[in-house]
């Protein structure tokens, strides 16, 4: 059977970065694995994060959003169906950062999949410099990701001294016990650089596994109150596009945005930003499509649109 690891995080954790990582693991030990991207925006930008993994061994998919939840399940299952008769040793699924994970485990457990797939691992990636003041929404999702996973994977570290990284893992049990989990990620966690993650880290979180523990739910995150603001061909410079995405992030008029990610063109290449209130990061990359997009809850587009002034497509996450 096919081994298959589900890869979530909340909006800016870090999972695409991670998600690399574990997949040129695999690589290297000669594997031939298949990543799904299953998000619900309508523009998916880490799909050109992972494009220089595409190859012999390495197929690359994606599942289009901008549907309702019926069809984006049914559009799930159909690609991992597809990918089912590919020959693949394992496939690594990459979903929203407002993803529910009850979907993962009902369409694995649905025929043929359930004759075709074993589920591996489920890996939570948390920014170790966790925002201690989280929306009521946010914090649901922290805790309800937290809950399955038999490993979390704390992002950042190298930025954060040993309190931060402590405060960060009190942080997650009390959002598990706001939920009535009784779980405690105490134990379950890796809080490491990721640069020096080694064969037997990484061998640690694929058998990791999962748990399945109980907890009280929410209805639907399509309804949370979370979006994405989606802005084309804005032709910034990567220190412009860096400058606005702080003001936006900065700026209580414009919402709680939790993240601002995309692309801007540096000379003949290309720059990645990836913004969260923790700091800008700009990172060359080798492709890119000049889209910028704005992650938070309760966004107010007009103060967001001024600070851009460019054409926008607006999508829920």
């Amino acid at each position: 059977m096919i081994k298959v690891d589900l890869i979530t995080g909340f909006l800016g954790s870090g999972k695409t970065t991670f998600m690399k990582r574990y997949a040129e693991h695999w690589l290297g030990k000669g594997q031939k694995i298949g990543i799904l991207i299953n998000d619900h925006g309508a523009v998916n930008v880490d799909m050109l994060l992972l494009r220089e993994l595409e190859g012999e061994r390495c197929g690359l998919d994606m599942v289009a959003g901008a549907c309702d939840a019926d069809c984006h399940r049914r559009r799930f299952k159909t690609k991992l169906i597809a990918m089912g008769m590919s020959g693949f040793d394992r496939v690594l699924i990459e979903p929203s950062g407002v993803f529910d994970v009850d979907e993962f485990f009902d369409v694995l457990y649905e025929p043929p999949l359930d004759r075709w797939y074993e589920i591996g691992s489920v890996i939570a990636v948390v920014n170790a410099d966790l925002e201690e003041a989280l929306g009521e929404s946010a914090e649901y999702l922290l805790a309800s990701q937290a809950a399955d996973a038999g490993v979390i994977v704390l992002s950042k570290t190298q930025l954060c001294g040993e309190e931060q990284i402590e405060k960060t893992i009190e942080h997650i049990d009390r959002a598990l016990d706001s939920i009535k989990c009784r779980r405690s990620v105490r134990g379950s966690v890796i809080a490491k650089d990721w640069s020096s993650l080694d064969d037997a880290d990484f061998q640690r979180i694929a058998d990791s596994g999962y748990l399945s523990e109980g907890y009280v739910k929410r209805g639907s995150t399509d309804s949370s109150g979370f979006s994405s603001l989606y802005y084309m061909n804005g032709n910034y410079s990567p220190g412009e596009l860096a400058e606005k995405a702080a003001a936006v992030l900065n700026d209580p008029a414009c919402g709680n945005v939790f993240r601002v990610k995309g692309f801007a063109r540096d000379g003949e290449g290309w720059v990645e930003l990836n913004a969260a209130k923790s700091g800008v990061l700009l990172t060359p990359i080798e492709f890119g499509q000049e889209i910028v997009i704005v992650i938070g809850e309760a966004l107010c587009a007009a103060e967001i649109n001024k600070i851009f002034n460019i054409r926008r497509l607006e999508n829920e996450v």
